[in-house]
């Protein structure tokens, strides 16, 4: 079929109704999370918090103290204590690289993978849009960023459970308050971490328009992220570092204080907004002003 006639059979249908994009998103979201490569990339997600579990068991069997000499994650020293500090543990492990990086391979796969397949141009032809198949593709995405922390936690909190007592928590700040607030805390914290991904979400996003190759622009989603991280850690570099998506993800552990200190949480709120809207505006020009011939 030529793009002539994908246009007039566009041109054809009526326009959608609410159900009809409700059905869309869901059908991006379905389609997402039925990638075996999905599966695997939450399989090594949840994989994770087992391997730090068992080696802090074995660590403190043999002995010794988790954490001694100060390594590893942060929070590892209170995970034999209480199993639930597995959880902040796993997904202070997960943060700088493993999550990221798997939102990064399936946002920069979300439009060109579509084009390296030729299914993008098909997806045209229904009567959602360019703007609305491209909304639903950042929503799937941003689904997948929910479900891969959710899976870290979910993980983390039933190894903790298996491997390690469980109570009151002693937070950050010396008070101690009921498991039950502690897990209340531990969700606040996962989506504080969910939260943190938007920005890698937005940028892959951007990119993944910019190519007709999947892998390319999973390459490159990745390699940007790596950069960002080694650029926040080079302190000449402090006058460009709080506008990079990586600078305050680890502030989730404010969320573990009494009082809670808002500050850098909610600075990083306001930089994961504004990656969403710079980029995501220009995936949305990029888009909708390409030309789709795969």
């Amino acid at each position: 079929m030529s793009q002539a006639e994908l246009t007039t059979a566009a041109a054809g249908r009526a326009a959608p109704g609410p159900l009809w994009a409700l059905s869309l998103f869901r059908s991006e979201v379905g389609t997402v999370f039925r990638r075996w490569r999905t599966i695997a990339l939450l399989g090594v997600l949840a994989a994770v918090p087992v391997l730090v579990g068992i080696a802090v068991k074995m660590e403190t069997d043999d002995g010794g103290a988790a954490g001694h000499g100060g390594g590893g994650p942060a929070f590892i020293s209170q995970v034999t204590n209480n199993g639930l500090f597995l959880v902040f543990t796993s997904l202070a492990a997960t943060l700088p690289f493993f999550l990221p990086m798997a939102v990064g391979v399936v946002a920069g796969d979300s439009v060109a993978g579509e084009a390296s397949s030729g299914t993008l141009r098909y997806l045209l032809v229904a009567p959602a849009g360019r703007t609305r198949l491209l909304l639903a593709k950042f929503t799937a995405t941003l689904a997948f960023c929910c479900a891969a922390t959710l899976t870290v936690a979910a993980s983390a909190l039933a190894v903790g459970a298996i491997l390690f007592p469980l109570g009151d928590v002693t937070l950050i700040s010396g008070v101690t308050v009921s498991f039950g607030e502690g897990l209340l805390r531990a969700l606040a914290v996962a989506g504080a971490v969910a939260l943190s991904l938007v920005g890698i979400a937005a940028l892959g996003l951007f990119v993944s328009t910019l190519t007709n190759s999947g892998i390319a622009a999973m390459a490159t989603t990745v390699g940007l992220l790596i950069t960002a991280q080694i650029v926040d850690q080079f302190p000449q570099l402090h006058a460009v570092q709080p506008y990079l998506f990586p600078h305050y993800w680890l502030s989730f552990a404010d969320l573990l204080r009494a009082p809670v200190y808002w500050d850098q949480l909610l600075d990083n709120v306001g930089l994961q907004a504004l990656y969403a809207a710079v980029f995501g505006s220009a995936a949305w020009a990029r888009f909708t002003s390409r030309d789709v011939t795969a």
